[in-house]
Order: C-alpha cells, then sequence, then structure tokens
C-alpha cells in the first residue's frame, strides 16, 4: 500500500534477500538499510553531521522519551522533530510500546490503552492509540509506528494470543488515526510472541488493515538467534511483497544478515551506539573490547579496512588511553566506528544482493568474524 508520495521500490533479489528503495517526505533511504537510534533526538556522542558521514540516510526516535521531555506540542511548535535536532533526512518514531512495558514499573493496560508514570519522575500519564499517532503527527515523523503491546518473553501461548490480539485491535484504531499526508507512512507491527500461527494470525490482520509497512516486533527479547531466525521463516513469506519489513530492535551484525537472507528490509539497535560508549568496536574480524590493557602500546587501527575517523587517524593505543582517562573523544571515536562498520554492513549487503552473491558475501562475513581480532593471535 502506498501513501502520495511514499513509496517502496524494490530493486534486485537473491532468494528471499532483496535490495530496494524508500522515498519518503525528506528523501530517500536505500535497503536494506540500518537506522541510528536518536532516541531523544539525538544518536549518543554523534553529531547530526557525523551520523550522516557514516552513510546513515534515516533515524529513529521515540514517542514515549519525546513526549515526556520535552513534549511533542513544543516540538512541533518550534518547526518539527526534523528542525529541532538538525536532521533534514527521514525519521522514523517509534510508537513507545516498547518502553512503557521495559521502564514503566507502574502501568494499567487495559483496551483503551496504558496508563503510566514517568521514569524520570513519577508524573502519571495515559498512551493509547490515538495519542501515539498523534504524537508521531506532531513530530513530523516519515515513518510512525502503530501502538501495540510488545508482548514479553517467556510466554505461554495464551497470553500470547490475548497480547497479540489486542495489539491487532490497537492497529486498526492507529490506521483510523493516520492523517495520510504526502512522503509519509504507517507501518503496522507482526507480534505473537514465538508461535507460528500466532504470528500467521497477526500478519494477516494488518494485511487485512493495509498499512505502509510492516515490523516485525517482539523479538530479540531474549528468544536466541535460532528461534528468532525460525519465526522470521515463519513470518516473513506472510507480508505483502510489495511493502518494506522491518526487524525491530535488532541487533548484531550476524543477526543482520541472517534477518536480510530472510527477507527484511530494515533495522534499528542501540548496540552500535551503547557499545561504542562502553568500549566495544564492532570489526570485520569480530568485536574488539579497547578496554584490554593488551592495545596499551598497539600502534594499529581497530580495522585497517575501514576508512571512518577513528582508523584513519588514531591508534589502539591511543583509544586505550582515552578509555582509561574517561575522555569524551574514546566514547565518539568508538561510536563513530560502529556505526560507520553497521553502514558498510549494509552497503555490503546490498551490493551483494545486487550481484546474487548474497551465500559467498555471508560465508566471507561469518569467516572473517569466527577468524577473531588479529590483536588476539
Amino acid at each position: 500500500m502506498s501513501a502520495d508520495g511514499f513509496r517502496f521500490e524494490l530493486g534486485g533479489r537473491d532468494g528471499a534477500a532483496r535490495m530496494g528503495r524508500l522515498h519518503t517526505a525528506h528523501g530517500t533511504v536505500e535497503t536494506p538499510a540500518f537506522m541510528p537510534v536518536g532516541t531523544a533526538a539525538t544518536v549518543k556522542a554523534m553529531t547530526p553531521e557525523a551520523v550522516a558521514a557514516t552513510g546513515a540516510e534515516i533515524v529513529l526516535a521515540n514517542t514515549y522519551h519525546l513526549m515526556l521531555r520535552p513534549g511533542a506540542e513544543r516540538v512541533e511548535r518550534l518547526g518539527g522533530l526534523h528542525r529541532f535536532m538538525n536532521w533534514e533526512r527521514p525519521i522514523l518514531t517509534d510508537s513507545g510500546g516498547y518502553q512503557v512495558l521495559s521502564l514503566t514499573a507502574l502501568r494499567a493496560i487495559d483496551e483503551r490503552g496504558v496508563v503510566f508514570q514517568s521514569h524520570l519522575d513519577g508524573s502519571r500519564h495515559e498512551l493509547t492509540p490515538e495519542r501515539s499517532i498523534a504524537i508521531q503527527r506532531a513530530l513530523g515523523a516519515d515513518i510512525s509506528m502503530a501502538f501495540d503491546e510488545c508482548t514479553p518473553y517467556p510466554v505461554d501461548e495464551a497470553a500470547a494470543a490475548a497480547s497479540m490480539r489486542l495489539s491487532m485491535r490497537w492497529a486498526e484504531r492507529c490506521r483510523a488515526a493516520f492523517v495520510e499526508r504526502p512522503g509519509h507512512a504507517l507501518f503496522g507491527i507482526v507480534q505473537g510472541g514465538v508461535y507460528p500461527a500466532l504470528r500467521a494470525e497477526s500478519a494477516a490482520a494488518l494485511a487485512g488493515i493495509g498499512f505502509h509497512g510492516y515490523g516485525i516486533g517482539g523479538l530479540a527479547v531474549g528468544e536466541g538467534q535460532a528461534r528468532m531466525f525460525d519465526v522470521l521463516d515463519r513470518t516473513v513469506g506472510l507480508l505483502p511483497d510489495d511493502a518494506p519489513r522491518y526487524l525491530m530492535g535488532v541487533g548484531k551484525p550476524a543477526d543482520i544478515v541472517g534477518a536480510v537472507a530472510r527477507g527484511i528490509d530494515m533495522f534499528d539497535c542501540v548496540l552500535p551506539t551503547r557499545s561504542g560508549r562502553t568500549g566495544q568496536a564492532f570489526t570485520r574480524r569480530g568485536p574488539v573490547n579497547i578496554r584490554n590493557a593488551r592495545h596499551i602500546e598497539d600502534p594499529r587501527p581497530l580495522d585497517p579496512d575501514c576508512r571512518c575517523p577513528a582508523c584513519a587517524g588514531y591508534g589502539r593505543a591511543y583509544l586505550h588511553h582515552l578509555w582509561r582517562a574517561e575522555e569524551i573523544l574514546g566514547r565518539m571515536l568508538l561510536t563513530w566506528h560502529n556505526l560507520y562498520y553497521y553502514q558498510e554492513l549494509m552497503a555490503g549487503l546490498r551490493a551483494a544482493i545486487e550481484a546474487g552473491a548474497l551465500d559467498a558475501w555471508a560465508a566471507e562475513f561469518a569467516a572473517g568474524q569466527a577468524a577473531g581480532d588479529i590483536a588476539a593471535l
């Protein structure tokens, strides 16, 4: 389903994997795509210009956090989220459903929505499907997400079914509340835990309602990679082929490669930025822990094949020094490197799909990760 000005253009395929292009009100996005997480209207330890320099074409922001601080209506008065955070490219906003589950200790869920206490100051708030959509519109998101209940893991099938069906009823209300504007879109979210029949029911319900794209939620919450891939194997093919598919909150590089091979087009995760702030760098030969003392006199870059500023200008010894000295620059450089690595990963996947060589590319990727960091040899 396409909105005026919003379009998903499918390009090459390689098995279930596909490459394409999202057309939005604020520009195009090449897929498969990874979205850096800018929860509170900032990608931590990065300027918007630095984020763009990594190759990122779209970022994610969050309804829950922005409704609490500084407030969606205030952002709207200041010209919308793009102007507020100085990001002129597309923005996807998460609906807030996951944060209500994960951050609020006191909450009440019913058919209307969720009443909860802010994790910031304990103030009382209500978030309904209609309110979530209104907030995302006020923010000016290019892609809004339907408000859902993120089913916890583990959970029995009966509880997963009740949660999923509530989310489907909320999805209908979100679709009714969404105001069509050129270049803007609304994605539904497939739920159902690890139960194939529930995932199929959810996918059919969302396709029947009709969304511009489809998220797959409730994964990467502790079920493990093998089970996550099994859910994707049973779910992705049930979604409309002409719409983008977004695996929410995923993940590690190997998770992304496996999910792309199964037909996923979009990803987001805090892992590259959080890892950068905690001393871990992702490389073509697996992760590097810059806190490790073995880097103390190592002049080599994190990854000799990487062209990011951290690798082009600094050695491991200096990055290790920055970490030990608790200098902010160390966190910034590792974050920049990780986001650059993720964008290079996505570019490699797109090129492999276009060339019909994804299997060979994925095998080479896996071999590099398994080889381990050369400094450890």
